[in-house]
């Protein structure tokens, strides 16, 4: 969800610049610095980039650039200055204050100077609205750019998953007979043959060996990853349901390591684990 656009536009001695950067986040937090002439116009700014956005810490700052001969110029709301100063006056005589700078506190009240920059038309509106319009289809083009680039790691990561997934099918088959063996050796040493029930045994070998199977496993792997990739070519904002997906795809790693009782396959659960941390990371970026 990282991003960045920018777009300036120079119309009638005024330059309009509007910069966005995004940072990750769940869910769409925006913060625009807008002039205070524009400030009635921020919904429909919020509205615009919530349905284009969607999700991430977004900043955006509009700037307009007059130049030196041209900067708009203030005044002074001379009725409201003397209601402000009178009022003040009153109460230093009623507290028995000097009054001293009472002319100074009342021009820092709220609307007695008034700057010009402050009253804007709809034309200056438009060409603000126009650049902030096309920063955010730049802002759309990075992002779009950086998401195919992630596209394409995600792929590469999950069939590693699958190729390692195959490794362990090839490994499976491998060691049932070498644990059968271990356990008869073990039988053998400190029970010994003449006192061991063959057909008990068997049963409890049977019962053994299936908690140690893991072809559930396997194959909840493969299909968890196969949806992943299918949700991950998909046009809509997937982010959060490829989040889940891949808790998915752990759990089942997980399981099939702690059920392996094989070395072998346990190296091949700590590669797909280290594929998994690389996709958990890149899907911060996903929206």
């Amino acid at each position: 969800m990282t991003g960045y656009g920018i777009a300036s536009k120079d119309h009638a001695n005024a330059k309009y610049t509007v910069e966005i950067k995004s940072l990750n986040s769940k869910f769409l937090e925006l913060a625009l610095k807008l002039p205070k002439a524009f400030s009635d116009k921020e919904l429909i700014l919020r509205n615009d980039c919530s349905k284009q956005i969607e999700r991430g810490k977004v900043n955006i700052a509009f700037t307009i650039e007059y130049p030196e001969n041209e900067k708009k110029t203030a005044s002074i709301d001379s009725t409201l200055l003397k209601l402000y100063y009178q009022q003040l006056k009153a109460s230093a005589e009623e507290l028995n204050d000097n009054g001293n700078n009472l002319l100074q506190l009342a021009l820092n009240f709220p609307e007695v100077i008034k700057y010009d920059e402050d009253i804007v038309s709809e034309e200056e509106w438009q060409q603000l609205y126009s650049t902030f319009s096309l920063a955010l289809a730049n802002f759309q083009t990075f992002r779009a750019d950086e998401g195919n680039v992630l596209q394409r790691d995600l792929i590469l990561r999950i069939n590693n998953i699958l190729e390692a997934l195959k490794q362990v099918e090839e490994q499976d088959p491998k060691r049932l007979p070498v644990i059968r063996e271990r356990l008869m050796q073990l039988l053998d040493e400190y029970v010994g043959k003449e006192n061991t029930d063959q057909n008990r045994l068997e049963q409890e070998l049977i019962f053994y060996i299936d908690k140690l199977d893991i072809t559930e496993e396997k194959i909840r792997l493969k299909s968890h990853c196969d949806y992943f990739l299918q949700a991950l070519k998909s046009s809509d904002a997937n982010g959060k349901k490829l989040g889940f997906i891949s808790q998915e795809i752990g759990r089942e790693i997980n399981t099939m390591g702690s059920k392996a009782n094989d070395a072998r396959i346990q190296q091949i659960v700590v590669g797909m684990k280290e594929e998994l941390e690389k996709v958990k990371e890149q899907l911060l970026n996903v929206l």
